[in-house]
């Protein structure tokens, strides 16, 4: 019931806000700063992070199931380690599905949740929502749904993709705690698991809704507070950089394998790389006259091969992930901010600039 679910809450969470906004006559209205219909921040959080993160529970799914299957199916996790695996990935299911975390999850929403919102993220000019007095609002009819139905269902949402994020951290964590079947000459320079960090790619709707919300929350204060744009920077660069963090760091957990993997194969490949070289010079450069002449393809062809292995290894990285995860990522996350541009250039000076960068 994805697109049911996809369409309906947002509807829950917002419909109601534009009609008693109407009712109060803070839709279009001047009684307040800064009327529903304006209020660009709302439009972010439930009518494009809010769907997004709905829909990310199936992308994820789908994504990420294939991917654990993976390390059984290249026959990465050995066979007296299977148990040990599967039995990380049904506690991992059963976390997962724990109707009492979820419980628990809407306890936190109730209390720290709106406690935290009205403290540090609701507005303290006069809104469609609540009017401050002093350190306290004054919620509206509008505002007491969006305290207690909208934001709460937001946050809940928001709050159980962190739990999954975690659940996902702690089952790698036991997957690199096993005895893993590692090479250090496999073409993805990861040693066989440079696909964990194409599975980031995996949580690439959930750090788009994120990049929503700041884009949201930095054009609220830019058009409300007459705060300049550039004077975000560092904090949108920090929380793209913060993200990214947060979906590649838990992969350093793998390191001291991958660097133990590497150690050992420079050692091995080391010896099987002397002993085509030694062999090679020992019938061509040292060897009779009888082998005198130019070497054969059936000499050079495993020379080469023992070369390009070799390079394999050199290369390797200690981090299953590259930088072209790392740009995607951050791609993905600063993409919703682009729109802020708006708030310093029109669209025909963005248009004329962009003509003078593809035609110059």
């Amino acid at each position: 019931m994805l697109h049911r679910r996809v369409l309906t809450i947002p509807l829950v969470t917002w419909l109601p806000l534009m009609f008693l906004s109407v009712l109060d006559h803070q839709a279009l209205g001047r009684t307040c700063k800064i009327p529903f219909l304006h209020d660009v921040e709302s439009y972010v959080r439930f009518l494009v992070a809010l769907p997004i993160l709905i829909a990310a529970e199936l992308v994820v799914h789908r994504r990420i199931s294939p991917l654990v299957r993976r390390f059984v199916e290249r026959r990465i996790v050995v066979t007296q380690d299977l148990p040990a695996f599967e039995a990380a990935v049904k506690s991992a299911l059963r976390v997962r599905d724990s109707t009492a975390l979820e419980v628990a999850l809407l306890i936190l929403v109730y209390t720290l949740g709106l406690w935290i919102w009205s403290r540090e993220v609701a507005l303290g000019d006069p809104t469609w929502y609540a009017m401050p007095d002093g350190k306290h609002l004054h919620l509206t009819s509008a505002g007491y749904w969006y305290a207690l139905v909208s934001i709460p269902i937001f946050q809940f949402i928001l709050l159980r993709w962190y739990m999954r994020l975690v659940i996902w951290f702690r089952l790698l964590w036991q997957i690199s705690r096993l005895s893993l079947r590692l090479s250090a000459a496999h073409p993805d320079r990861s040693g066989g698991i440079g696909f964990l960090g194409r599975s980031s790619y995996a949580f690439g709707p959930v750090l788009f809704a994120q990049g929503a919300l700041m884009s949201g929350l930095i054009a609220s204060r830019v058009l409300y507070e007459g705060r300049p744009l550039l004077s975000f920077k560092a904090e949108a660069a920090g929380f793209v950089g913060f993200f990214v963090l947060i979906i590649l760091g838990p992969l350093l957990m793998f390191t001291p394998l991958l660097e133990r993997t590497r150690t050992h194969g420079f050692a091995e490949y080391g010896l099987l790389a002397n002993r085509y070289a030694f062999g090679f010079e020992d019938k061509w450069l040292r060897g009779d006259a009888d082998t005198a002449g130019l070497p054969a393809n059936t000499d050079i062809g495993p020379m080469s091969a023992a070369e390009n292995i070799y390079s394999n290894v050199a290369k390797m990285r200690l981090v299953p992930f590259g930088s072209l995860d790392i740009t995607r990522l951050a791609a993905t996350t600063a993409a919703p901010l682009l729109p802020l541009t708006l708030t310093i250039f029109s669209v025909p000076q963005l248009a004329r600039f962009l003509i003078k960068i593809l035609f110059h």
